[in-house]
């Protein structure tokens, strides 16, 4: 999804030239030129700003990731990840059952390439990322179990001795 952001910067210039009013001719011209001037920085403001949204928004939506990017001085939107109208009892369906606890929500944070390495392993298996973390998870807590089990933690002898 592409946004057209020419008209907030314009209705800025447009804001800008109305206040320049009051100075005079040479205010005028002068707000003219400093408002093309700052063309450039007024898009890229705009621009961190809806990137910092997009992430806000994304940190709400498991396994949603939200980008934005530049095509020819505008913002699109690349939205990747689980479908909008997936509601949260489809996506906890397709946790193991035999999980009885409750889903809760936590926020993770991932260096920048350790995530797009989970998210090309959750893509190879047809997952969301979501879905392969909590894999994982369990993964992980399942191998920890097992070795503290098979290293005596937890387990009791009965018997006879001689």
């Amino acid at each position: 999804m592409s946004m057209d952001i020419t008209p907030l910067i314009d209705r800025l210039r447009d804001d800008l030239e109305r206040a320049a009013d009051l100075g005079g001719e040479e205010a005028r011209d002068l707000a003219r030129r400093l408002a093309g001037a700052l063309d450039p920085a007024l898009r890229l403001a705009l621009i961190e700003g809806l990137s910092q949204g997009a992430a806000e928004i994304a940190a709400q939506l498991p396994g949603v990731s939200i980008q934005v990017r530049l095509d020819d001085r505008q913002p699109v939107f690349l939205v990747e990840g689980a479908a909008a109208s997936e509601e949260p009892s489809a996506m906890a369906d397709a946790f193991d059952a035999s999980d009885e606890d409750d889903v809760i929500r936590i926020t993770l944070r991932l260096p920048q390439a350790l995530k797009a390495r989970a998210e090309a392993l959750a893509a190879r298996k047809g997952q969301s990322l979501n879905t392969w973390l909590v894999g994982a998870a369990r993964a992980a807590a399942a191998a920890t179990a097992s070795t503290s089990t098979r290293h005596g933690a937890g387990r009791r002898i009965q018997g006879w001795a001689r």
